[in-house]
């Protein structure tokens, strides 16, 4: 007798006792075979089968290979070695284009970077900015209404900063002393600070540096900020220095572009990238909204790299620049005049976010990751990328377009800490898990948004964690007025550590307030 699902069994038993007994023997039910299927590990099954795809072809046609070479016997040998003998020219003309492709292909090819420190400045605890602090010194200051107060109190709630953010000391003071003075005073103090650092963790000496290359959006005195590091330093004097001003948060992947090429130009040499932003000259006093934004963001930083082409510093450098990619949107209108300097309507100047930066910002990733993609993701994500687009034009223009996942192709990702939206849309969009955008997200909450230089401190915050290992590709990706979108790939070279004196070295293992 079956029914409900089990299956009921009666024995008329065969004993003296001619008892009935009854068994019930339950069915279990088939497992649900598409539940038990971890896509995830297909997927992975998948990436490494179309990776290894070339290697897993040749090894039968080597393994066949090797069997017929061992089936020759001497006079096999032989008869090889004449028909070579009688074919000299053939062989001397194959052989010399052979040396001469070789030749040409090693001249010619790009130097490999070195990365070999880097160093973030940290600065002293008592130009920490408390949050009460930040309002209390706004509201003395006089110059922002009750609704500007406000605003800038709903932003600093929502932007992702700590209480140990950094600002300079002439804002500090009641009223703020913003002067040429005083904005040249902190441009000395975090670059400096961050030289000092590298020069004493490295060993290397200022006179040794062929290229200077420093980026500083909206400070940019006379003499330049390279002269200042030449005249402290005293640097040779044919050094080539380079300075970078009004190219936003991405210039500092705009210098370490520059600086590579100019080490493929000349030889063994050291290239020095220095990254900052200054914010003594720049800070907004009026009431306009847009423009009120970067002083709830913005706090004081500074990265100094060690860049070199010599071939003897690979053993002790941390990492090799594997990739550099830029994308200007600077033609489009619209992505132009997002991030602007202006006057308002009361003459005071500041920098003004347009409410399109997130789309903006959005359309330039895309870009960016279009041209980046080919050269990072492995063959299985390029080709399943092909596939659905080839089905989007051709067949059915509804068909979603594959979001290639980078996380096959990057260990770690270091994504500009503009703001806790920036991070936000770019976890979203690329599919990261909390733990790839950890190091942003502290980034931000621990220094705030130190410009170009907040991708230096999430690189520190990676090694500070210890989780950097030999072979692991680290994405570091940037947004910046023009509009900019800029990518750096390196791959570590070693098990890396944090280097002595670094930004987190107290702090790393602290959890939020």
């Amino acid at each position: 007798m079956v029914g409900g699902g089990g299956e009921t069994q009666i024995d008329n038993g065969g004993g003296g006792g001619g008892g009935i007994q009854i068994q019930e023997r339950r069915r279990l039910p088939l497992p649900d075979f598409l539940q038990s299927v971890n896509l995830k590990y297909v997927k992975l099954g998948y990436h490494y089968l179309m990776t290894h795809l070339l290697t897993l072809c040749l090894i039968p046609l080597i393994f066949i290979s090797l069997i017929e070479a061992s089936q020759m016997n001497p006079e096999d040998v032989h008869q090889l070695w004449v028909h070579l003998q009688y074919n000299l020219v053939s062989v001397i003309t194959c052989s010399a284009v052979l040396v001469f492709g070789s030749t040409v292909y090693i001249m010619t090819r790009p130097r490999p970077i070195y990365l070999v420190d880097y160093s973030c400045y940290r600065p002293p605890e008592h130009l920490q900015v408390k949050y009460q602090q930040f309002m209390e010194h706004s509201r003395l200051t006089g110059d922002f209404d009750e609704s500007s107060l406000e605003f800038q109190r709903k932003i600093l709630e929502r932007a992702g900063l700590g209480e140990e953010t950094y600002l300079p000391e002439a804002m500090h003071s009641i009223p703020p002393k913003p002067s040429m003075a005083a904005a040249r005073e902190e441009a000395e103090q975090v670059m400096f600070g961050a030289l000092d650092s590298l020069f004493k963790n490295t060993g290397i000496k200022p006179k040794d540096i062929g290229v200077l290359v420093v980026n500083c959006s909206l400070f940019n005195p006379t003499p330049s900020l390279s002269a200042m590091i030449v005249n402290k330093y005293k640097l040779r004097g044919n050094i080539r220095s380079f300075n970078l001003g009004g190219m936003g948060c991405s210039a500092g992947v705009i210098a370490i572009d520059l600086a590579r090429d100019m080490l493929q130009v000349h030889r063994n040499t050291y290239a020095v990238v220095v990254s900052t932003e200054n914010i003594t000259q720049n800070w907004y006093f009026g009431n306009k909204k847009s423009m009120l934004i970067p002083n709830c963001l913005f706090r004081m930083g500074c990265s100094a790299v060690l860049l070199s082409n010599k071939s003897v510093d690979k053993r002790r450098a941390k990492y090799k620049l594997v990739h550099v990619v830029r994308t200007h949107r600077g033609s489009d209108g619209k992505a132009f005049n997002c991030v602007y300097q202006e006057q308002d309507d009361a003459g005071k100047v500041g920098v003004s976010l347009s409410k399109d930066l997130m789309a903006i910002a959005g359309g330039a990733l895309k870009t960016n990751i279009t041209t980046l993609g080919p050269l990072v993701l492995p063959i299985s994500e390029q080709l399943l990328f092909f596939s659905t687009l080839v089905m989007k034009k051709l067949f059915n223009d509804k068909v979603k377009p594959y979001i290639p996942d980078f996380k096959l192709a990057f260990d770690h990702f270091c994504i500009h800490a503009g703001g806790r939206a920036v991070i936000d849309e770019l976890e979203k969009n690329l599919q990261l898990l909390p733990l790839h955008v950890e190091a942003s997200r502290m980034t931000l909450h621990r220094f705030g948004n130190t410009s170009s230089s907040s991708i230096w401190y999430e690189l520190a915050y990676i090694e500070a964690k210890g989780r950097m290992r030999k072979g692991n590709r680290v994405w570091q990706i940037a947004f910046g007025s023009g509009f900019k979108c800029n990518s750096a790939v390196w791959e570590a070279l070693r098990n890396v550590k944090q280097s002595p004196k670094g930004p987190w070295e107290d702090c790393v293992d602290r959890q939020k307030d």
